[in-house]
């Protein structure tokens, strides 16, 4: 008899970009609640539904199933600009979204001075910067370290907005004017806005954590989305190159206030390859003369979903998912995109770094990494919509059977292409 897998968690196992909105959405229709535990709206997920494209940077994917219940729990930060952005996307493509979308009371607010001081600091540290997006993700989680943050129940209290921010603006005005000798920003229009975000908000606010222990308790269906990947996590990831939260599976709990045990199954959700955005260290990532084999960045849909920044791509890393393999606690994996890598004549895997057994902890020794390659055979044609195992070419198959075996965990979902349909199922899970 199966194992029941009421609760899955959805993870990314490189520096982001997988393909999670994708397996969300595709878990989705078997599912009866979806929750985001973690990130801003520095994250992105793109959807593809019958050619028709749909981005989501702080509202789970799951959203476009009328059946569902989505969440943002208290381990996000919200930009409510951007969230009404969203909002406002969805009514107008007829989406609807109330009763049926629930903010955490506990989640921490984005301002404009976070996003500001986000910039200026970036351009502060000029070669050294981290390569943020500039929306003020990394201030804001600060701002919830230093317990000087304003969370959602604050937003929503027009008197206690009224007090923090007095107190909280007067600390920001000095770090610009003082360290980033800039102007300050006037008290009274900040707070009039966000008085008015907090009443747009208001009946969205909503005992997240307690609703998703009673469809825990009763069994229902439900995903856990995680943002960003397991190498942008900010304990275990390439730091500093990393976002501002726990973005393992560990982070789902913490992020949403659900025990540990409330999770069935972990997926991690891979490219057939590796990309990363912004700066930092990247062992295996393809040369001038490599790229060029490489479909250009438009075709082989590698620009960002926030920022439109085109990804640095590379070859598939077992050192790096055999590290958030072990981070995560993996149960199997979704192998993400591997139409791009289709008129290839060799594809590589890098299986080791030289003079290191362990991936390496600090960045120098990420810097100084070199990769240990393993050869593979092209299958020089499309598997672009094949929806069977048995109809991919024998050499894909040899390369999927490969990370099985590099990995030591199963591939369950294989996506050839952006659109739902264009999936391979090898586990059901959720609706067995």
């Amino acid at each position: 008899m199966p194992r029941k897998r009421a609760a899955i968690a959805v993870v990314g196992m490189q520096w982001g970009d997988e393909g999670k909105g994708k397996v969300i959405d595709l878990l989705a229709e078997n599912a009866r609640h979806i929750a985001r535990a973690q990130g801003g709206n520095n994250a992105g997920h793109t959807i593809v539904i019958s050619g028709r494209e749909f981005k989501f940077h702080l509202i789970p994917s799951g959203i476009l199933y009328p059946h569902t219940k989505c969440y943002i729990g208290g381990g996000t930060v919200i930009d409510p600009s951007s969230l009404f952005a969203e909002m406002d996307d969805l009514t107008r493509c007829g989406v609807d979204y109330v009763k049926r979308l629930y903010i955490s009371r506990y989640a921490h607010i984005v301002f404009p001075y976070h996003r500001l001081i986000d910039k200026l600091s970036e351009e502060k540290k000029g070669g050294g910067a981290v390569g943020t997006t500039g929306r003020g993700i990394g201030p804001c989680y600060t701002d919830k370290v230093n317990r000087c943050g304003i969370r959602v129940a604050d937003l929503i209290d027009e008197q206690v907005l009224r007090a923090k921010l007095h107190l909280v603006l007067q600390a920001k005005n000095q770090e610009l004017v003082r360290v980033y000798d800039h102007a300050p920003i006037p008290e009274e229009p900040l707070f009039e806005e966000y008085k008015e975000w907090g009443r747009r908000l208001a009946s969205f606010a909503a005992p997240v954590e307690e609703m998703l222990y009673v469809a825990a308790k009763q069994g229902e269906k439900t995903l856990f989305e995680g943002a960003q990947g397991a190498l942008l996590d900010i304990t275990f990831g390439t730091y500093p190159f990393v976002t501002s939260s726990c973005t393992l599976s560990g982070g789902v709990a913490a992020g949403l206030g659900i025990g540990p045990t409330k999770i069935d199954e972990t997926i991690g959700v891979t490219k057939a390859y590796t990309t990363r955005v912004g700066a930092g260290p990247f062992p295996t990532e393809l040369s001038e003369s490599e790229q060029k084999n490489f479909p250009d960045h438009s075709a082989a849909r590698e620009t960002g979903t926030t920022t439109g920044r085109k990804r640095r791509m590379g070859w598939l890393d077992i050192c790096v998912l055999k590290h958030t393999i072990c981070l995560n606690g993996v149960d199997s994996l979704a192998l993400m995109k591997l139409d791009i890598l289709d008129h290839l004549d060799e594809i590589k895997i890098c299986t080791g770094y030289k003079h290191t057994p362990h991936f390496p902890a600090t960045l120098e020794g990420l810097w100084h990494a070199k990769p240990i390659y393993e050869s593979h055979p092209g299958w020089k044609s499309s598997t672009r919509g094949v929806r069977s195992y048995n109809d991919l070419p024998s050499e894909a198959k040899a390369y999927i059977r490969r990370i099985e075996e590099l990995c030591d965990v199963p591939v369950s979902v294989i996506s050839t292409g952006p659109g739902r349909e264009e999936t391979l199922w090898l586990d059901r899970f959720i609706d067995e």
